[in-house]
């Protein structure tokens, strides 16, 4: 009996269990020899969860050399819930689903919306996101107001995409219009075309325009071409144990928080900015960050900052003008006090260097009082406020977050709060009393959206 099982049995890893924190594959089932191992069960096996996607702004790139992108992100927490590591396959956006039916990769998050014609070759998991296809195009330029006016445009799209798609379906409408099919040319690059007028027109998710509007000031995100869809991730047709392990994991980030977490890290704030404050922010890049770059390098390596967010904070306080003053006699690139001057050793708040030097050693002494902190993008939000409205009404901000349930270590309890000790009945309740707690979340806000810029721009990336 016992040779007879040892010929016709084994003992496979099968799924996930949960004990406290702990998740982990486990021996569960016994299979005869020679049957073929399910995809779950092979990621358990090699401990290796296989993601295809795309490099995209809103996908997957690198940035000083590590992964990030808001799909790169989701996926990094879905293998955490299996316990396995991530490896990343970038074939390109034509080649992605030929890699997924050859077994090359174990699921495809790239931005994918829900289409009949996908759903013949794919299974999708629970959608995550809606969005709605949008013309985009120059600013200059005169936009269609309704479907009809799309008759005799050319319209740049990737090949194979829900645009190429939807473009054929309101050509078959009896709309005249006209389309150039690029094989490998993303979205994004199609966008800084219309942006550069290399081409009239483009389509795109609503996500990716706004995204991407922060990079191309000039472009308008013009009439929506289709309902809202839905964005999910896509598994081979009839696998139907990682499509049950993707819903899983959804599941588990909706009710965890995980999901809105990284959805607002990468599209919290990404409509706040107007046409005319994004162009002259790419302006000023150019013209006057140029001055400067080299003393906030040299300054940001000193505490271990990324120079680029330094190169935001200063932007938001004085848009790179050493000679700026605000009505409460704070002055110079990063918009120093006297005593705070004082008290980081600086002389001369006009000047750059003693300026940058001043900011930066501030910051990272509030960045230090929140080293209790485990997640470091938490600390440094909590830091940028403390910058802005002082630490000790941040504190109060975080008391009034634990008092009404929020996670006082969170931006997003933090956000919560701030704006309350403007109320007279919060803050009269305080330590340290009233505060336009508004301004200290725009400010944290704005400087996320102009250093995102900054890690995208080309020329503020070089050197």
């Amino acid at each position: 009996m016992k040779s007879f099982l040892t010929k016709h049995f084994i003992l496979i890893t099968l799924t996930i269990v949960t004990l406290g924190s702990v998740r982990f594959c486990v021996l569960m089932h016994r299979r005869e020899i020679g049957s073929t191992l399910n995809t779950v069960e092979k990621i358990c096996k090699n401990g290796k969860l296989r993601l295809i996607t795309s490099k995209a702004v809103n996908t997957y790139y690198i940035y000083n050399n590590k992964p990030t992108g808001f799909e790169y992100d989701l996926a990094r927490e879905f293998a955490r819930f299996m316990n396995v590591e991530l490896d990343i396959i970038t074939p390109g956006w034509s080649s992605m689903f030929t890699y997924l039916k050859q077994g090359k990769g174990d699921f495809i998050a790239a931005g994918l919306s829900i289409t009949a014609p996908r759903l013949e070759y794919l299974d999708f998991s629970i959608p995550y996101m809606t969005v709605q296809q949008r013309i985009i195009h120059h600013n200059l330029i005169f936009t269609p107001k309704d479907i009809k006016d799309m008759a005799f445009k050319i319209f740049h799209v990737r090949r194979g995409t829900s645009y190429h798609d939807r473009l054929g379906e309101i050509k078959a409408l009896g709309v005249n219009l006209k389309y150039v099919l690029h094989n490998n040319t993303p979205t994004e690059e199609l966008i800084a075309m219309v942006h550069d007028r290399e081409i009239t027109f483009t389509i795109a998710d609503s996500n990716i325009a706004l995204l991407n509007r922060r990079f191309f000031p000039d472009i308008r995100i013009g009439i929506p071409i289709q309902e809202r869809e839905s964005l999910a991730w896509a598994v081979r047709k009839n696998d139907s144990e990682m499509l049950k392990q993707v819903n899983k994991f959804f599941l588990y980030a909706t009710n965890t928080g995980i999901l809105k977490r990284i959805t607002a890290r990468y599209y919290g704030n990404i409509d706040n900015f107007d046409a005319y404050d994004l162009k002259k922010f790419h302006e000023r890049i150019e013209t006057r960050l140029p001055k400067y770059k080299n003393i906030i390098k040299e300054e940001s390596a000193k505490y271990g900052f990324d120079w680029r967010l330094i190169a935001a904070i200063v932007y938001q306080e004085s848009h790179f003008d050493p000679d700026a003053k605000s009505s409460t006699n704070v002055r110079g690139l990063m918009q120093v006090t006297q005593t705070t001057a004082k008290e980081m050793g600086i002389k001369n708040r006009r000047d750059p260097q003693q300026s940058v030097r001043a900011g930066i050693k501030y910051l990272s002494l509030m960045y230090k009082r929140f080293d209790y902190m485990e997640d470091k993008s938490q600390r440094l939000l909590f830091a940028l406020a403390s910058y802005n409205v002082g630490y000790g009404h941040v504190k109060d901000a975080m008391r009034l977050a634990k008092e009404k349930g929020y996670d006082p270590t969170t931006w997003k309890g933090l956000k919560a709060t701030l704006p309350l000790l403007s109320k007279a009945k919060y803050y009269k309740q305080t330590k340290y009393g009233y505060a336009r707690g508004w301004e200290p979340v725009r400010y944290v806000e704005r400087i996320q959206t102009y250093f995102d810029i900054l890690k995208q721009k080309k020329a503020a990336m070089t050197g």
